[in-house]
């Protein structure tokens, strides 16, 4: 599997970081954002490193899938019901800070600290 040793979201793929795990199987993890946005913030990534999504081709249609479908689900188990924003920030001028591919899942009541 493709991973960069400098990168933080691969370091906790790996377990070198501790991170709140939500959810994990053997292509993808989510686990809570450590400053959250709202009451709900989870990221879902890809375990293989794919800096942006600029960077996705067909051969990750079925990975996307799977990352988009987990979202509604994460949600629902977080308890969130009423509605639920999902962002990908892409590139420098996308506001993209990690550069690994993520999606950020944010719920709950507003307000909220962004979006």
């Amino acid at each position: 599997m493709n991973r960069d040793p400098s990168c933080i979201f691969c370091k906790i793929v790996a377990g070198q970081i501790p991170s709140k795990k939500a959810y994990e199987d053997e292509d993808v993890i989510a686990f809570h954002d450590i400053h959250p946005w709202a009451p709900v913030h989870v990221l879902i990534i890809p375990k293989q490193h794919i800096a942006t999504l600029a960077d996705v081709g067909t051969e990750h249609q079925e990975l996307m899938g799977r990352i988009l479908t987990l979202a509604p689900r994460l949600m629902r188990e977080q308890g969130v019901t009423n509605g639920f924003r999902t962002i990908i920030n892409t590139g420098q001028d996308g506001g993209q800070e990690v550069y690994h591919l993520h999606v950020h899942v944010i719920g709950g009541p507003r307000p909220w600290l962004k979006g």
